[in-house]
């Protein structure tokens, strides 16, 4: 790249478990092909398949705790027994190569994030309606229904972060949603800016159970 290359810009996208998320950002991708998806650090085991720098970094305990301490990391969490993290140096590679680069993290990795990248730009999934969290996550078919319940009091738990993001959208037809997350990264996502009234109000019908 060029000396004279833009510097990319640092999207950060969450969503409740069940918003649909995952499917959005592998049509982000195919849409947006200079997009580059941030690969995260990671101390649990690799699974049958992954590869080292493709899936994961993955990296010891000991190794994660002292990138961590000295500072390494634009947002860290631990999750179920395991540590996981974004590199700054990783993250910036990629921007300092004009490429958008896209973190697919929490409500709570979001807030690390700004505070470290204060130019980041947040993005948050919401479904349609709020029945449509558990009919998707019955979907999946693979959960007991004690896991669940816990997952869906989660998700609601997440949709009330809402509020802190830039941009909201709301996943009723993928082609769509797909298409205004596409916009925002483009730049071009004015119309779903969290501080437009009527998209505040959509939101706050989705929360109170109507549509």
């Amino acid at each position: 790249m060029s000396r004279d290359t833009p510097r990319g810009a640092l999207f950060v996208i969450a969503a409740p478990s069940g918003a649909g998320k995952t499917t959005l950002v592998r049509e982000l991708i195919r849409r947006v092909p200079e997009v580059r998806f941030s690969i995260s650090y990671t101390t649990r085991p690799k699974r049958p398949g992954e590869r080292h720098e493709a899936d994961y970094f993955f990296v010891s305990e000991p190794e994660f705790e002292r990138m961590a301490a000295q500072g390494d990391f634009l947002e860290h969490a631990r999750v179920f027994d395991h540590w996981y993290g974004t590199s700054k140096a990783y993250v910036e590679k990629l921007r300092a190569r004009g490429h958008p680069v896209l973190l697919e993290i929490d409500w709570q990795g979001a807030r690390q994030v700004r505070r470290v990248a204060p130019d980041a730009r947040t993005i948050f999934i919401v479904p349609p309606e709020v029945r449509e969290l558990e009919r998707r996550l019955r979907g999946r078919g693979t959960d007991s229904e004690a896991v669940i319940q816990r997952r869906l009091k989660d998700s609601l738990a997440d949709l009330t972060h809402w509020k802190e993001f830039d941009y909201i959208v709301v996943n009723d037809r993928l082609d769509k949603a797909a298409q205004e997350f596409a916009d925002i990264v483009s730049g071009r996502g004015a119309a779903n800016e969290r501080s437009r009234p009527e998209v505040g109000e959509r939101v706050l019908s989705i929360l109170a159970g109507k549509r």
